[in-house]
């Protein structure tokens, strides 16, 4: 394992590139957008989306497909709702059985599929990890301490992207539950979303502590619902990747919902974020699983409401509050 492309110049895929780079392997960074390309070549560093990190220069940054065909793992760090576009652009290029590390978090609107599920229905002949936990780019850039779980259904190809990714300020764990890494990784993103509400709207800590708490609950439901091992919401991928989405300012999620609970309107709100918000894309399709499989998820159906039925964040909240006297169903 010599040779890694990173398909997606975000910013968690340049700070993957980064890291990769620090592990000693030849990093390619792929681009979509020309012009993204040649500035991160001149000043050696992604000023749009990660910036004051430094690029290595053994790092080499293209806009070629045809340069994936050299790679031997390929990591797949572009927005959940490309990820079957991308898949598709590249499968030409994909060896059999090269592993593909998909590190975006979310769902595929309309099939429901996770996204480790699309890209394995596009490039049927490719082994499929998923690398998730608390990982800020901004943070993993800069090499501050974080950990995470590289899952897959054979456990060989997650112990083969541990070992690939894994250094001292990067720990990797493996877990053979990708459904329930997958879907903690996608659904906190929702929770998020809420979050950030309650604090656009000048709730406090209090309400804060019973979103995510109760959030917890939900994803879990949808879970077991779906075959996931309950206790990886326990873990990196479950509680603490909701915990630190829920209460970073890199969170993008949480930062959308600031702004929507302060009145903003969606649009709005995407504008001034200025970059993808993956729980705003999952929403209708954790909103639609619900539905399917009967699962009581309030939060969620309150989000979903909010973003694509124009409720407003106060009465939605006034509408969780007030729901019918219950058990703390804790599953």
């Amino acid at each position: 394992m010599e040779n890694i492309a990173v398909i997606g110049s975000g910013s968690w895929g340049t700070a993957l590139a980064v890291l990769l780079a620090d592990n000693g392997y030849n990093v390619t960074l792929w681009s979509f957008k020309k012009e993204e390309a040649e500035c991160i070549i001149k000043y050696g560093e992604n000023k749009e989306f990660l910036p004051n990190v430094k690029i290595p220069k053994k790092v080499y940054v293209t806009t070629e497909d045809e340069v994936v065909a050299k790679a031997d793992m390929l990591v797949f760090a572009v927005p959940s709702k490309f990820v079957r576009s991308i898949a598709q652009r590249f499968k030409p290029f994909v060896k059999k059985n090269e592993i593909i590390v998909n590190v975006a978090k979310g769902l595929e609107n309309g099939t429901l599929l996770r996204l480790s599920e699309v890209i394995k229905d596009v490039i049927g002949h490719c082994r499929i990890a998923a690398l998730s936990g608390p990982s800020h780019a901004e943070e993993v850039g800069k090499r501050m301490p974080t950990a995470c779980v590289a899952a897959s259904e054979d456990i060989i190809v997650a112990e083969e992207v541990q070992k690939v990714f894994m250094n001292s300020v990067f720990r990797v764990y493996t877990n053979s539950d990708i459904v329930g890494v997958e879907l903690g990784g996608a659904l906190k993103n929702l929770i998020a979303l809420a979050a950030g509400i309650s604090d656009g709207v000048g709730y406090g800590d209090n309400t804060k502590a019973a979103l995510m708490t109760r959030g917890m609950v939900e994803i879990s439901r949808l879970g077991h619902a779906l075959g996931a091992d309950k206790d990886t919401f326990g873990g990196l991928t479950g509680i603490g990747d909701l915990i630190v989405t829920c209460t970073s300012m890199h969170s993008r999620n949480r930062r959308a919902g600031i702004l929507l609970g302060q009145g903003k309107s969606l649009d709005e709100t995407l504008k001034e974020v200025h970059m993808v918000v993956e729980g705003v894309n999952t929403a209708k399709a954790a909103y639609d699983l619900s539905v399917k499989y009967n699962i009581d998820m309030p939060i969620t159906k309150e989000i979903y409401n909010v973003l694509f039925n124009g409720q407003d964040t106060k009465q939605a909240v006034n509408r969780l509050m007030t729901r019918d006297k219950t058990t703390e169903h804790l599953k």
